[in-house]
């Protein structure tokens, strides 16, 4: 069995894209307008979902069939110490945002460095195992969490929030693993209404 990771690194990749926009509006002075602040909200609700079912569906998961590899066992714990260094450095780039703060650079800095290393982590290491220890189940079991989480009206966000922007070769993979009707939908409603939001846009 081979698991298909494109979501996840697709996710990935959104995630990275969006602190780059984060850090550019930063740059530009463009960090309290609209668009920047709905950008950043959606970032942090994506960011949310993908890391707590992770915690409380995915690694459990991983955890149950790498009993006897310290080893594996010990990476689950990095995953889970990673994660929870992630939310002090959300919660104070939220605040810095809200306050103007002078040091919000510094923190969307540290954010990134941070985030960055977490997910490389993930990929090299993680998912490899990942690979090695958990069935179709458990990975279809998984991925409906997060489905089941977002439900139809955040689908119609999360897909075209994952392609935007995205290459070619990168969206029409994506795109590939979902089903026909979902395709169909972000085709014709849910990138325009994406578009219409202007997320990370400039005024």
């Amino acid at each position: 069995m081979t698991i298909d990771f494109t979501g996840m690194y697709a996710s990935h990749d959104a995630f990275r894209r969006d602190l780059a926009r984060l850090a550019n509006a930063v740059t530009d002075g463009r960090a309290g307008t609209e668009q920047v602040r709905a950008g950043w909200e959606n970032f942090k609700r994506q960011l949310h979902i993908h890391h707590t079912t992770e915690d409380t569906d995915l690694w459990p998961r991983v955890r149950e069939r790498a009993v006897g590899r310290p080893r594996d066992l010990a990476l689950l714990d990095e995953m889970e110490e990673e994660h929870a260094r992630i939310d002090p450095l959300l919660a104070a780039v939220d605040t810095a945002m809200t306050d103007q703060a002078p040091e919000l650079p510094d923190l969307v800095r540290a954010l990134t460095s941070t985030l960055d290393d977490h997910l490389g982590h993930e990929e090299d290491s993680a998912l490899p195992l990942m690979q090695d220890v958990l069935t179709d189940a458990d990975w279809a079991a998984f991925t409906g969490s997060i489905r089941r989480t977002q439900g139809l009206r955040g689908a119609a966000l999360f897909v075209p929030w994952i392609v935007d922007g995205a290459p070619p070769a990168d969206r029409a993979t994506f795109l590939g693993t979902l089903p026909p009707p979902v395709r169909v939908l972000n085709r014709l409603f849910w990138e325009g209404s994406y578009r219409r939001r202007g997320i990370w846009a400039r005024a």
